[in-house]
Formats: structure tokens, sequence, C-alpha cells
């Protein structure tokens, strides 16, 4: 199909980059999965020799860049939460796609709270409990992306 495979990759996670972005009505927004960390999970799990923690840094800057915030703090987070992966890939590999559902979750909850704590060191940002509800969205949403990249995957025997 298409020759060069990280077209494909890099499609997907531009997708995931314009979800996150994409306006939502206030009482749902707060509740939004954090798309590119679960695509950018899928492929280093797939494909960790392609996708990996610089991938995961450079998708976190232009987060950073998309959603206003300060530099670097979101690179820094997805940085770390893929690296988490990376190093556990065949681990994970081996577990049910519900038990990575919830090792999706712990990821997620390490996320936020890694970019809550530096944004609380370079501003004045305050904990709400409301922070962490991405944590459940991106924890149901686990396994129905999971089977779409999968399938995504196969179709453009990306190897």
């Amino acid at each position: 199909m298409f020759s060069n495979n990280g077209f494909v990759i890099s499609l997907t996670l531009l997708i995931a980059l314009m979800a996150s972005i994409t306006p939502m009505p206030l009482n749902v927004d707060a509740f939004r999965p954090d798309w590119v960390l679960i695509v950018l999970v899928y492929w280093c799990l797939a494909l960790p020799n392609k996708v990996n923690v610089i991938t995961a840094w450079v998708m976190g800057f232009i987060l950073d860049v998309l959603l206003g915030s300060v530099l670097g703090v979101h690179a820094c987070a997805m940085a770390l939460s893929i690296y988490i992966v990376v190093v556990n890939f065949q681990k994970i590999r081996n577990f049910s796609v519900w038990q990575q559902a919830l090792i999706i979750g712990v990821l997620s909850a390490q996320y936020h709270l890694i970019v809550f704590w530096l944004q609380r060191f370079l501003s004045d940002a305050v904990f709400l409990s409301n922070y962490l509800y991405p944590v459940i969205t991106s924890i149901v949403l686990w396994p129905w992306v999971f089977l779409l990249l999968r399938r995504v995957r196969r179709h453009f025997h990306i190897k």
C-alpha cells in the first residue's frame, strides 16, 4: 500500500493531536481522553524501534504549542510516561487488553500528575479533583483504540 510506513504512523499521531485540541462543550471537556498518549503507547508497544521517547518528546512539545502551555511541560510528562512503556514493552504486550487498559490508566494519571507538578512549580496551579477525569475515559477508550490501530497496522502492513 504505502511504501513509507512512517506516513501512516504520523497520520495517526496527527489525528490524535487534532482530537486533543478539538473544541468540546465545557461539561464534557474535563473528560477529554489523552489521545496523544494513547496513540503513542500503542505505537510504542507495536513498533518500539520506530516510535520511542524522542517521538513522545516531540509530540509533547507540539502539544505544548497547541495548548499554549509552558514549553516543555507536556513534552517532559509525555517522554517520562512513554519511557516506562518503552522499557517494559515486552511485558505490557503480553497482558490482555483490559490489563493494558489499567496500565494506560496508571500512565495517564502519572502524565497528568507530572504536568500538574511542573505547572505548580512554574506557576500558581491548583489541583482539582476533575484534573484526573481523563484517566477514566482513557481507560475506557483503550480497547477500542487498540483494536482500531491494530487493524490499521495490519491493513497497511506496517512493520
